[in-house]
């Protein structure tokens, strides 16, 4: 029997990995791998590389991973190359003699570019690139998906805003995460949610706010904020004889000056608590408490729903007109919408609000699963391959182009990133760099080392925060 360490660089990979150093051409001496996402609708936003190398790089392979990763591998079926990882742990202390390259944590890349590069810096252990290419793609795909998909539903927000509002000053807290419970684990939560605070500042996943800390530097600025909020259950036990009840002690409890509290409130009949509760018998109290009331529906057809929901508060609490012709609730009460929430139904919403007169001010959304978890790795085609291996001192381009899916076509060489006099984004070769200051990807990680360690306020300027 063995003991298993999830914390095992040697075992996070996968399974075939552990025979490919017998697999590479004789005197194989530096293999360069790149990553990108190879397609997609949207552009990505690329983040979460510093969080891995911080997690998993910065502490060497010790003698203990070896000996356990050789009773796993060996017992599993496969080969195990014991004497590469001694000589890594004899030679480099245990570091990894790898060079990674990236862009910026926040850059904004179209897809089909690459955005992540890593060669090896010793020739002993040529093998070793792509032997780390499960556990860094995941750590690149995952974040960047989440982040990508978040910064696209905020530009869709923010277009919203430019039409119908005043201000875009909101923006930042128009999309709250609520997928923590959707996750497939923790660490998911960590990363996910932490990518969604690249691009706003709301959540309910206090996972995120401590991976900010441990791996963006964000241990004395809070990253993000919520507020006091009702959930069913909060609502149901009082009855549905004493839903005003439990209605009023929301507003008792967390109402007051510069306030803010969400209640869910369709536990029952949404429109009753709309039209007799909250515009009639609670009318007076929201008005004078010199918060906001933030009203949520959570089932139906979001769009319609929300329409429906601001016509019968437009008729309880009025409406003003703003300066570009929309219809605007007063400052004590707002919606939120957290159910059924993704790009199209996002932008099917404001839509279908703006078209009805009202301004996208008067809405807030929550996502959850659509946020965190209903993507994956070919939501934009990520993948890691190699393009250039150098065998006896004489480099060699390598590529795959199967003739049964032209898309997934890889690129060759040693490559770079530009941005042209056009201001376009360009893959290269590397040979073909002018200058190498020109080189949009920069030395994050070399021999053990970490170089860029960026701040989460950083990376969000880098998004035109």
């Amino acid at each position: 029997m063995y003991t298993s360490n999830l914390t095992n660089l040697i075992l996070n990979a996968d399974s075939y990995k552990t025979s490919h150093w017998l697999q590479y051409p004789p005197n194989s001496e530096y293999m360069s791998s790149y990553v990108e996402a190879r397609k997609g609708d949207i552009d990505v936003l690329f983040f979460g590389l510093q969080a891995y190398i911080k997690e998993y790089l910065a502490k060497p392979i010790t003698v203990a991973d070896i000996d356990e990763a050789e009773t796993v591998i060996t017992a599993h079926g496969l080969p195990f190359n014991r004497q590469g990882w001694e000589r890594l742990v004899e030679k480099h202390g245990g570091y990894l003699p790898v060079r990674i390259q990236a862009v910026p944590e926040g850059s904004i890349i179209p897809v089909s570019n690459v955005v992540c590069q890593i060669i090896n810096t010793d020739p002993e252990f040529y093998w070793l690139p792509s032997y780390l290419e499960t556990s860094i793609l995941r750590a690149i795909w995952y974040p960047s998906t989440v982040a990508s998909l978040s910064y696209y539903c905020k530009n869709i927000i923010k277009a919203a805003l430019e039409k119908s509002a005043d201000s875009t000053a909101g923006l930042p807290f128009k999309l709250h995460d609520f997928g923590a419970r959707g996750a497939s684990s923790m660490e998911t939560v960590a990363l996910g949610s932490l990518a969604h605070l690249v691009n706003f500042s709301g959540t309910d996943s206090m996972t995120a706010l401590v991976a900010a800390s441990r791996w963006y530097g964000m241990d004395k600025d809070m990253p993000a904020f919520s507020i006091p909020a009702a959930e069913h259950s909060t609502m149901t036990a009082w009855g549905r004889e004493h839903e005003q009840q439990a209605f009023a002690n929301m507003l008792q409890q967390f109402g007051g000056e510069g306030h803010t509290v969400a209640v869910v409130s369709d536990s029952y009949d949404l429109w009753n608590a709309i039209d007799n509760i909250w515009g009639d018998a609670l009318k007076e109290q929201i008005q004078t408490m010199g918060g906001t009331l933030v009203i949520r529906p959570d089932s139906g057809d979001p769009a319609k729903v929300v329409r429906e929901a601001l016509e019968r508060l437009s008729v309880k609490f009025g409406t003003t007109v703003n300066s570009k012709g929309y219809k605007v609730l007063p400052d004590c009460v707002r919606l939120i919408q957290g159910d059924g929430i993704s790009p199209y139904t996002l932008g099917k919403i404001l839509n279908t609000i703006m078209q009805a007169g009202f301004s996208a001010d008067n809405v807030t959304f929550g996502m959850g699963g659509g946020l965190l978890q209903q993507v994956n790795r070919d939501t934009m085609s990520w993948a890691m391959k190699a393009s250039a291996i150098q065998i006896n001192g004489e480099w060699k381009e390598i590529f795959k182009d199967p003739i049964t899916s032209r898309s997934k076509r890889s690129k060759k060489g040693r490559l770079a990133l530009i941005k042209q006099t056009n201001g376009d984004i360009k893959t290269i070769k590397e040979s073909e760099l002018s200058d190498a200051s020109d080189n949009l990807l920069q030395d994050v990680f070399v021999n053990g080392k970490l170089l860029v360690d960026d701040n989460l306020t950083r990376i969000r300027e880098r998004t035109g925060w």
